[in-house]
């Protein structure tokens, strides 16, 4: 029975309860955060936080509790669930009111809820095995970048792909890849450069997306940031994708073409490893 955390207490799993008349429940009118622990200690915290202060300005929502406040939050959730390796979801709704598309934002307190799941992070079986991709279009509203709970389309995403015996999907929007249904797209050429899309408001700014990109460039990897098609990532040496809970994903094969022999690749493989090395690093 883990313990949650609910507007200002802690309270078991089965006993946490939100309003029926939350606009997160209602209207998706909330937004979310993932923050990875290895070792009882937060991976990227900081960018974590920065990101949902931009999330929460775009959408004009109140922010009531301090950074020094969360950071105490999840550590706290961490300890009394025994957390060695896992996650910690936090999400933030605009708050509680009797249903109307109207909103007064500075009359409503928001929502404040916090959760951790307990996995593997480094010891993956994506890690070794890597993931099957299928690409779907991309059917999302017009603002991706902000990192809202409105993950509809994303589910029917992941949920087509396994119906057609892959991990995941890749989305594509006017003839380009988008992004993962829960993580940002790379491709590997045959130099060896990594291919990633520009930020847009057609992504998310992943906070491993960045760090991967900090890391790599440091130790003179080749980095692109342009759009590719999904029929240049059926023909990249390598793919992979990057998120706060897979870390560095390698992609094996794209709408059923295979990539790197069927198995994870010598440069996905490397970053993977230098990411997690680097991020350990700066963990608190």
């Amino acid at each position: 029975m883990r313990t949650v955390y609910v507007n200002g207490a802690y309270v078991p799993e089965n006993e946490a309860t939100v309003s029926v008349f939350d606009r997160g429940f209602l209207f998706g009118d909330g937004i979310y955060e993932v923050a990875a622990v290895v070792g009882g200690k937060l991976i990227d915290f900081p960018a974590h936080t920065a990101r949902l202060h931009r999330s929460a300005n775009e959408l004009g929502m109140r922010f009531t509790v301090s950074d020094e406040e969360l950071l105490a939050l999840h550590r706290e959730l961490i300890s009394r669930n025994g957390v060695d390796e896992g996650v910690v979801y936090l999400q933030m709704t605009r708050g509680v009111v009797d249903r109307d598309f109207a909103f007064d934002t500075e009359k409503l307190t928001p929502t404040l809820v916090l959760f951790t799941q307990s996995r593997p992070l480094i010891d993956t079986g994506v890690a070794k095995t890597g993931m099957k991709i299928v690409s779907i279009p991309d059917l999302r509203w017009g603002r991706c970048d902000i990192k809202t709970v409105q993950l509809l389309y994303p589910s029917l995403g992941k949920m087509e792909a396994k119906s057609r015996g892959a991990d995941d999907a890749w989305m594509v929007r006017d003839g380009v890849v988008t992004e993962g249904t829960s993580n940002n797209a790379f491709i590997v050429t045959d130099e060896g450069a990594i291919v990633t899309r520009p930020l847009s408001p057609s992504i998310l700014s992943g906070i491993t997306r960045a760090a991967l990109m900090e890391y790599s460039a440091a130790s003179g990897t080749k980095i692109e940031e342009r759009v590719f098609t999904i029929e240049e990532a059926r023909n990249a040496a390598e793919a992979f994708v990057t998120s706060a809970s897979v870390f560095v994903g390698p992609v094996i094969s794209i709408d059923g073409v295979e990539l790197s022999g069927g198995k994870p690749g010598p440069v996905t493989l490397g970053l993977r490893k230098q990411y997690i090395e680097e991020s350990l690093k700066r963990a608190i």
